[in-house]
């Protein structure tokens, strides 16, 4: 099903509150070090990729 124009979906990102992106943190730590060893070595940067996105979020800025 195609979005018609106006519509809150399409190529917006998903907007998260802090307590969200903690909890997607968690779940991505684990998801992480739950995989095994012969996993392709691309999810595996991927993963790391986008747990240093989002703990650069998290952290308060001065």
């Amino acid at each position: 099903m195609r979005a018609f124009d106006g519509q809150m979906s399409g190529n917006r990102p998903i907007q998260r509150s802090t307590e969200e992106k903690k909890k997607q943190l968690r779940d991505l730590k684990e998801a992480l070090a739950a995989l095994k060893p012969h996993a392709a070595p691309s999810l595996r940067e991927s993963l790391t990729a986008k747990i240093k996105a989002l703990e650069t979020e998290l952290t308060p800025r001065r």
